[in-house]
């Protein structure tokens, strides 16, 4: 199989280059694609040196599979070409997880709703995919009423220059600002631009994702995203109103049942998740697991993970192995 990684030499690209390495889809050929700036710089690919080209080579190879991770503006004018020449594109970007014609995919909660048809599918937000494993086994035992969650995110959900950034400030060595706020020693209450009734992109791509992804329109949810001096994994309090009375044992037993899904912590509710232990893992970590008692059928949660992993390269290649599986590739 002709495989394209566009956006080979990001953060993101790069994990999607090391997360298909490690499995055993057959590569024949793959193309790492990049930036004018980038082209001509070796990658290595399962221990083969391949050489970085543009997007117009790439194409002109008629690749049957592409990853996506370039951001939106070339997503936008990119992805319909590679999908004119027969391509299975799966992107990274938000550009198309809102359009009503591509389908937003976690493959443990909806993957069923791939069709043969479909060109261009757009791999959700880094925060919603954490999000949406740990709701989805809730919803389909309890079903949901409201969901308030509050995220930490690392700041490798921004990019390298973010990540220079923070180390620049914790060495007291000069520096390009990203954000704009010191973010070592600091919380910024800030992910992405604000919009005008006050939230941020970030904080509605969780919403409106979530809602999508689980297929529940009207679902009550709010969110709060916030920045914090992490390099990588994305940490977040989940508050879950449920439809239905529950014990806690049911409760555990249906989160410790859903694939990609790791249950931490006992009665002393250690250990419990950590980006530390997340990084480099494929698994949603949930943990502090415990009843609201200020509220009916409510239940509090903690839910960790690798953001440049699950968030973003593995749920990528885990949809081109559903499609594999589907004889669609």
């Amino acid at each position: 199989m002709r495989i394209a990684i566009v956006g080979a030499t990001g953060l993101v690209g790069s994990t999607m280059l090391e997360v298909l390495a490690a499995t055993d889809i057959p590569v024949s050929e793959l193309i790492p694609v990049a930036s004018e700036a980038s082209e001509g710089k070796e990658i290595l690919f399962r221990g083969q040196a391949l050489k970085v080209v543009s997007a117009e080579e790439a194409l002109r190879v008629k690749p049957q599979a592409a990853l996506f991770s370039a951001g939106s503006g070339l997503s936008i004018s990119l992805a319909p070409r590679f999908a004119e020449v027969g391509c299975r594109v799966i992107d990274n970007s938000s550009a198309w997880r809102m359009n009503a014609g591509i389908p937003l995919i976690v493959p443990e909660v909806n993957g069923f709703e791939l069709l043969e048809d479909h060109r261009i599918i757009a791999n959700p937000n880094c925060s919603t995919i954490q999000l949406v494993m740990a709701l989805y086994p809730l919803q389909q035992a309890f079903g949901i009423r409201r969901v308030v969650v509050s995220t930490y995110q690392a700041v490798t959900g921004t990019g390298m220059k973010a990540v220079n950034q923070l180390m620049a400030e914790r060495a007291c060595t000069e520096h390009e600002r990203v954000y704009p706020y010191p973010i070592d020693l600091n919380v910024i209450p800030q992910c992405d631009t604000f919009s005008d009734d006050g939230y941020t992109k970030e904080e509605l791509k969780v919403v409106n994702e979530t809602r999508k992804i689980l297929s529940l329109p009207d679902l009550r949810i709010t969110a709060t995203a916030v920045r914090v001096p992490v390099v990588g994994g994305h940490s977040e309090s989940v508050n879950v109103e449920l439809n239905h009375s529950f014990t806690m044992d049911e409760v555990v037993e249906v989160l410790r049942k859903m694939p990609g899904i790791v249950v931490m912590g006992g009665l002393d509710q250690q250990p419990y998740p950590m980006p530390m232990i997340s990084k480099g893992q494929d698994a949603v970590f949930v943990g502090r697991i415990r009843r609201d008692f200020s509220a009916e059928n409510t239940l509090n949660l903690w839910v960790v993970a690798d953001n440049l992993r699950k968030g973003a390269a593995t749920n990528a290649v885990q949809i081109l192995e559903f499609l594999r599986r589907k004889s669609w590739l």
